[in-house]
């Protein structure tokens, strides 16, 4: 297999690793094999200080991804139960490796975002979609249920919205889904490149080591309740202070000038 061909296209420059799903075809739909690359592809941004921060896009102008390929590799054929329990998990896996990166991770959204492709961009920090494009959960029309993705779902809209979604099976244009909760920025597909490319190098830009914190921060207290959440913070709060980036953050303030992170 070619480079070209892979399942997941890479490419880093200045600080932002770009990573592309590469099944336009199938409507970047995901396969055993493409989530597999994708895990592996973000396995390799942890470790990597050259990345600052990731953007995730799928092939082509029609969609983002259109979530799992029953037809071409998520079937779960095969192999017996065990097998399909794996092949089921990888992707529960997945969106746990992007809550977990502790690197920022942008959902450019070239096209329709659905089903899995919904829980994926969940999955991500932050959201910017063209503004032509659709959201939606349409498995109950197959007879399926977005299971997974319910535990993203109902984190970020709610309850009586995710019961919506799921079990109308609606498409949503973007600037709904803005409305709802479920993307960040709604820009003309025009612009959606340099909008993007404009939060990824800002991001980029952020101490790593800051980051890094505030983002596990986020993942780990958001479901804590109220004063748990209050005193856990109040500890990373101690530990953000102690950071020599949050001290040459603050000399660079006062100096006015920028400031040179160091990552920790």
């Amino acid at each position: 297999m070619s480079e070209h061909d892979a399942p997941v296209l890479a490419a880093l420059a200045d600080g932002v690793l770009t990573l592309t799903l590469n099944r336009a075809a199938r409507r970047n739909a995901l396969s055993t094999d493409l989530v597999a690359a994708l895990r592996t592809r973000l396995g390799e941004a942890r470790g990597d200080p050259a990345v600052r921060a990731i953007v995730l896009t799928g092939a082509g102008d029609k969609a983002f991804c259109a979530g799992g390929d029953l037809a071409g590799g998520m079937a779960g054929a095969g192999g017996g139960l065990p097998a399909q329990i794996a092949d089921k998990g990888a992707f529960a896996e997945l969106v746990l490796d992007a809550t977990r990166l502790g690197k920022p991770v942008v959902a450019r959204l070239n096209g329709d975002a659905l089903g899995g492709g919904v829980g994926l961009m969940l999955a991500c920090h932050l959201v910017v979609a063209a503004d032509d494009v659709h959201v939606g959960l349409p498995e109950v029309k197959v007879g399926l249920w977005p299971m997974m993705v319910t535990a993203l779902l109902v984190r970020h809209v709610g309850r009586k919205v995710a019961a919506e979604m799921m079990l109308l099976g609606e498409k949503y244009d973007a600037e709904t889904a803005r409305r709802m909760g479920l993307v960040n920025r709604v820009v003309p597909r025009a612009a959606l490149d340099g909008t993007v490319a404009e939060v990824a190098s800002t991001l980029a830009s952020r101490s790593p080591a800051v980051v890094k914190l505030g983002l596990d921060a986020l993942q780990q207290t958001a479901d804590l309740p109220f004063e748990a959440a209050l005193f856990s913070l109040r500890d990373r709060l101690l530990l953000n202070t102690l950071l020599e980036d949050a001290g040459e953050g603050v000399m660079a303030f006062l100096q006015k000038r920028p400031p040179s992170w160091k990552g920790r």
